[in-house]
């Protein structure tokens, strides 16, 4: 059940009206919730940001669910970049020490490898996977979506009564 939950999110947030890049978008921005550790500062902002900004909320949730197991799979190189950063770059320990002892940004957690280094990896990564699916996103509504919409099976549903009192009620 939960793989055809992910599967219609999926298909409806590479539908929906938006264009391809606020798709995109969404999807790069909420790379970071799954990429990262949930509870910090870093993912209340972008999540406030995933609201007000002009990208697809949908998008946004799938990039959650999508990068995931990614952030799992990936904890051990996050650790290294992190361990590069916080302990091995001595010229940096000056900022880490006020970063910590600054109330706010102490909420971070940027003293923790993992949360460190998977931030800056997804920083670093952000835009060039943003590129990459809106580009994605491009052929597949002109390629894949454009093959559905022919299927004769896609037009029964298109036609059925049960679809048109969908739209009706659908925001």
């Amino acid at each position: 059940m939960l793989l055809l939950k992910l599967l219609q999110s999926l298909i409806k947030a590479l539908n929906s009206d938006g264009t391809p890049g606020q798709v995109a978008a969404g999807i790069a921005l909420g790379a970071v919730f799954g990429l990262t550790p949930l509870i910090n500062l870093h993912n209340l902002v972008l999540f406030g940001l995933a609201i007000i900004l002009n990208v697809s909320f949908p998008g946004v949730m799938l990039g959650w669910v999508l990068f995931l197991p990614f952030g799992f799979v990936l904890d051990p190189l996050f650790d290294l970049v992190g361990r590069a950063l916080l302990v091995d770059a001595a010229a940096l320990t000056p900022f880490w020490t006020w970063a910590y002892n600054t109330p706010v940004l102490a909420l971070t957690n940027f003293n923790n490898t993992i949360v460190l280094g998977s931030f800056v990896v997804w920083l670093a990564a952000f835009i060039p996977l943003f590129f990459l699916l809106r580009w994605l996103v491009t052929k597949y509504r002109a390629t894949v979506y454009a093959r559905l919409q022919q299927t004769p099976l896609f037009r029964a549903v298109k036609a059925s009564k049960i679809y048109n009192a969908y739209t009706l009620f659908r925001p």
